[in-house]
């Protein structure tokens, strides 16, 4: 089962994937994953992704699509994967059937969440950080039990500058332009699959699991 997740910052792409991989037994593979395997591991790839990253670059389309393709051929995805944050653009897309081709494989399915942009604001802009301990809260739906407290160490609670609704907004207005052509691109492919992010987590687990499964 080969599976690409897409949606928007907030949406709840990492908590959705966490259940999906629980599901199924197939890896779990994020570009930054992807990244600090290959440093770790020394690869050629690997080396050339962490001069970029050291310098405080953008890594390069080639290098990204080459350590995606060097993951992906790892032995802990012959029986499939879930790719999250790999492709953002087309070229990187079409790069992707590329390495997929070359590996006898293909997608199975790309799953869209789909969150009304107002309430991806309230979510990412509801966050709040202990400045101790770093634990995450959220003032809608995870609130500390004092406003502005951290329940474990009693440490204060901030607000990330980039956390602000005007940075988010610029954020999803970003995702929108860029991934709007790819949900095009697997529309005709047939691949892609929308589901409703705004219903409770559970429900959301159990409608992408129905789809997979169906």
């Amino acid at each position: 089962m080969n599976i690409l997740f897409m949606g928007p910052p907030g949406a709840g792409k990492g908590t959705q994937a966490a259940a999906i991989i629980n599901e199924f037994g197939i890896p779990h593979i994020s570009t930054g994953d992807a990244f600090r395997l290959a440093i770790k591991q020394g690869t050629p790839i690997g080396i050339k992704a962490k001069e970029y990253m050291d310098q405080g670059l953008l890594v390069p389309d080639d290098v990204t699509i080459g350590i995606v393709g060097e993951r992906l051929q790892q032995s802990d995805c012959e029986k499939g994967f879930l790719l999250d944050g790999f492709p953002r653009t087309l070229s990187q897309a079409e790069a992707l059937e590329g390495i997929l081709s070359e590996l006898n494989t293909q997608l199975d399915h790309v799953i869209n969440l789909k969150v009304d942009r107002n309430k991806l604001l309230a979510r990412l802009t509801g966050r709040r950080i202990c400045k101790n301990c770093g634990a995450t809260y959220h003032v809608i739906f995870n609130p500390p039990k004092q406003e502005g407290v951290c329940d474990i160490d009693g440490g204060e609670l901030y607000q990330r500058s980039d956390d602000n609704e005007e940075s988010v907004g610029k954020r999803l207005d970003e995702y929108i332009n860029k991934t709007a052509p790819l949900l095009d691109f697997y529309e005709q492919k047939g691949l892609l699959r929308q589901i409703d992010g705004e219903k409770e987590i559970d429900t959301v687990s159990k409608d992408i699991v129905a789809i997979l499964r169906g």
